[in-house]
């Protein structure tokens, strides 16, 4: 109970008046914690940055200094954002103290978005995001304009190759309705429903291998609808980058959020506008592009036969990695020195090597249970070709550096299971090799970076991966599972393998204790039948 221990933390005095006021901005008036509610970002963050440097608690510092209920009738601390704005510009532009910038928080809607623009919007580490879903959304409706669901870049409609995207793309979209409606009738004839499966189970898990094995068809210029929860900072680093880009479509975007966000946190993002400060910084990294682009790409090899599927290759790892796991163990459990640890892990004989590690890592009793920070001792990087559709979904994990190159159709792409046992190889095939002919045409008219907005999903890109022993966990064991796309599965299935067999950190694959190497061919099923059932359970 939470009043047995509340002598321990007695409450603060505060007249009836000031109780009235604090109740419509914090949880509570007499416990301590709390939270702040119904005040803008702006006094949110500027109460936190001013919470430093004060002796007062926050709900006294809010009486002193931030309210004044003569601003509206309804006791809004309207004096509480001047001063708040006041001390952003201070603090944030003057001082640039840009911790201060982490205090603001907003939730952002992006909408019809392309898939070229989702990846830049999703780059920063330190912002949360959700996507619209392939698996759950058909793209197969048109607009109330009669018009597909994908963007024509300006720079295409600039440079007259607008009608012939066009008819390419609806082409697409057309093959795409045709597709998925085949495989899902198809598979509805092969496959019958258990008698413990419910309808909505049956139907939903033939409905999302169907939109898998018809995603690869959607090209790169799809819109998506993107939501994004991120700090002050975060939006700045984010508008910025957006700023320096080649694209039209992401240099608009950027004004379209940084227009938003200066509705509710204005005073966070004073420096952007700044020529001596974000214009400086655009201008920094726009020639730091253009520099790179000039950098002499490397042979790119022979196009890869179609239909190859993905190749992952360990690229870098520590042969000591697993004793590095284990000095960090010692060194955390210890009273000893680093270099202590370091000398006593690489002592360790491989027995005691494993006992150490598997008593560290513990009974696992699912995938959410995950090792301490010593597994981030030791990293790998890998370089892995995949269908853009999977690079899609292992791009958005936060806790590791990618890298990738600009989406072309120079690597091949993928032909999905169901394209093949269905008998729909020749007609993919034909849509691919003629979207490859046509993309070439934008190729050699327009920049990459313009002409893969044209690239159907299902074509190979190559990027690289670096992250340590307890993200690779993490994203193995997630992205392997049954439920998961069969792309991105072969790609988890293949790091796993690198990681035990070509690093040989036996000891870091034990403990991917949920990692799943089988193939299923109706993945998405197994997990909703135990979602039912276990929710049947629940509710008994």
């Amino acid at each position: 109970m939470i009043w047995g221990v509340m002598w321990k933390y007695p409450p603060e005095n505060f007249s009836d008046d000031e109780i009235e006021i604090l109740s419509r901005y914090f949880t509570n008036v007499d416990k301590p914690v709390f939270a702040m509610v119904n005040l803008p970002e702006v006094v949110k963050g500027a109460l936190f940055a001013r919470y430093s440097r004060s002796a007062k608690s926050l709900r006294r510092l809010f009486l002193d200094e931030f309210y004044d209920s003569s601003g509206s009738a309804s006791g809004s601390p309207t004096a509480g954002i001047e001063r708040a704005e006041a001390l952003y510009e201070r603090m944030l532009a003057d001082y640039g103290d840009d911790s201060v910038a982490q205090l603001g928080g907003v939730h952002l809607a992006c909408e019809q978005a392309s898939n070229i623009l989702t990846k830049v919007l999703e780059r920063g580490r330190l912002m949360a995001y959700l996507e619209q879903s392939t698996r759950y959304i058909p793209y197969d409706k048109r607009l109330e304009d009669g018009r597909f669901r994908y963007l024509v870049p300006e720079e295409i409609t600039e440079g007259g190759s607008e009608e012939a995207y066009r008819r390419y793309m609806d082409a697409l979209f057309v093959e795409y309705k045709e597709v998925f409606e085949l495989v899902q009738e198809r598979l509805y004839a092969t496959i019958e429903k258990d008698t413990a499966d419910s309808e909505f189970v049956y139907r939903s898990s033939i409905r999302a291998v169907a939109l898998d094995t018809a995603r690869g068809i959607l090209p790169a210029s799809v819109l998506s609808n993107v939501g994004i929860f991120g700090t002050a900072q975060a939006y700045e680093a984010l508008i910025l980058r957006m700023r320096a880009s080649e694209l039209r479509e992401v240099r608009e975007y950027a004004e379209l959020i940084k227009g938003e966000l200066d509705k509710v946190i204005p005073a966070f993002l004073t420096r952007i506008d700044r020529p001596e400060r974000g214009g400086v910084w655009v201008d920094y990294l726009a020639a730091r592009n253009k520099r790179a682009e000039r950098v002499p790409d490397e042979v790119s090899g022979s196009t890869l036969p179609d239909g190859s599927g993905v190749t992952v290759r360990l690229i870098r790892f520590d042969p000591d990695g697993e004793r590095r796991i284990a000095a960090a163990i010692i060194f955390e459990q210890s009273r000893a020195s680093m270099r202590f640890a370091i000398d006593k892990a690489s002592s360790l004989a491989d027995g005691e090597l494993k006992t150490l590690i598997s008593s560290y890592v513990g009974e696992r009793q699912n995938r959410r249970h995950k090792p301490g920070r010593a597994f981030e001792e030791t990293s790998y990087l890998f370089e892995i070709e995949c269908d853009y559709g999977a690079f899609r979904d292992l791009q958005r994990h936060r806790m590791l550096s990618v890298e990738w190159q600009v989406l072309d159709t120079s690597l091949g792409y993928i032909v999905p299971e169901l394209v093949e046992d269905f008998g729909l190889r020749e007609r993919y095939a034909a849509k691919m090799e003629s979207l490859k002919s046509f993309h070439d045409e934008l190729a050699r008219a327009y920049s990459p970076k313009v002409s893969a907005y044209a690239v159907p999903m299902a074509y190979r890109i190559r990027f690289t991966m670096n992250l340590n022993a307890r993200e690779a966990l993490h994203l193995i064991e997630l992205r392997s599972s049954p439920q998961g796309h069969s792309s991105y599965r072969a790609v988890a299935q293949e790091m796993y393998s690198c990681i035990k067999t070509a690093a040989r950190h036996v000891n870091v694959a034990a403990a991917m204790k949920f990692v799943d190497l089988g193939h299923y061919r109706l993945g998405r099923l197994s997990s909703l039948r135990h979602e039912e059932r276990k929710n049947h359970r629940l509710s008994r």
